[in-house]
């Protein structure tokens, strides 16, 4: 049967984020998660469509991407595609042509979970491989122990803070009430949660968002921030534990989360909160 790429329409996300949803479990590498197309709607309906790419043959989704930049897919494949060899050849077709639409030209790169077959043609092709990245996990056998600060609900009512926060956290101008709107409205909107640490005066002083994938399936913490004038106080630990706390309640099975293997003092957050850290990846580049 031949491989179908396409670019979803809105409902066509719903099926691409079913699709993700199945695909999660405890023991899979790190992987596109449907948290990360929900923390995309922050940038409206119809802009998330436009940057979901999905692989199918004879109607059955198999691999789903994502545009996270113009110039930076973030993909995933069926657990029992891995090692397909039509669709790993279809995919690296599709990511070196531009008139494809997945990637333009020039400098460009892939983020795959480790164990495609995808690598190994990729590595063929020239593919590079980019700076490391550190996955971390925490499951949840055990109860999630109280963060030990202020932790509240960040509502509609909130999003000044959501954005203040995040602003501060990562040093841009970009997030603004309108993400926390936007991302609420989106279809998977019910499966996160978004919560605030407040200090003792009633400032925001950490946010995180963390999105379940379903019942016994793994959660993603998708973003998290500290405002700069509250870091070094632990409350990047504890919004993190709260966030944890959250998908538990949930009936999230465990929960995971990727940063830049650079970002020495995220690494020790994470860790600080219980997650464990597994072997470092990293996305696939051509830089030319």
């Amino acid at each position: 049967m031949t491989i179908v790429l396409s670019t979803p329409t809105a409902a066509g996300v719903r099926e691409a984020i079913a699709a993700l949803r199945e695909w999660q479990y405890d023991e899979a590498p790190m992987q596109l998660h449907p948290g990360d197309i929900g923390w995309n709607y922050r940038f409206g309906t119809a802009e998330t469509a436009a940057v979901v790419r999905t692989w199918s043959r004879d109607g059955r989704i198999l691999a789903v991407g994502m545009l996270d930049s113009p110039t930076l897919v973030r993909m995933t494949v069926a657990p029992d595609a891995f090692q397909d060899e039509d669709l790993a050849r279809r995919l690296v077709e599709d990511f070196s042509l531009p008139e494809h639409g997945v990637l333009p030209e020039g400098a460009v790169s892939i983020e795959a979970p480790q164990g495609l077959l995808l690598h190994d043609l990729l590595t063929k092709e020239g593919w590079g491989v980019d700076e490391p990245w550190t996955p971390l996990f925490r499951d949840f056998a055990e109860a999630v122990a109280d963060p030990g600060v202020r932790i509240k609900a960040i509502g509609p009512e909130q999003a000044q803070d959501f954005a203040d926060v995040l602003r501060s956290a990562f040093n841009t101008k970009r997030p603004t009430r309108e993400y926390r709107h936007k991302m609420s409205a989106g279809p998977f909107y019910a499966d996160a949660r978004c919560l605030g640490a407040y200090d003792d005066q009633g400032n925001p002083a950490a946010v995180v968002t963390v999105w379940s994938a379903g019942p016994g399936k793994p959660g993603l913490v998708e973003p998290m921030g500290v405002h700069a004038d509250h870091r070094g106080r632990g409350y990047g630990r504890a919004i993190t534990v709260a966030g944890a706390a959250a998908l538990r309640e949930m009936g999230s099975s465990s929960v995971r989360v990727c940063t830049p293997s650079s970002n020495v003092g995220g690494v020790a957050t994470y860790k600080a909160a219980g997650f464990a850290a597994r072997p470092e990846i990293a996305d696939r580049i051509r830089t030319a």
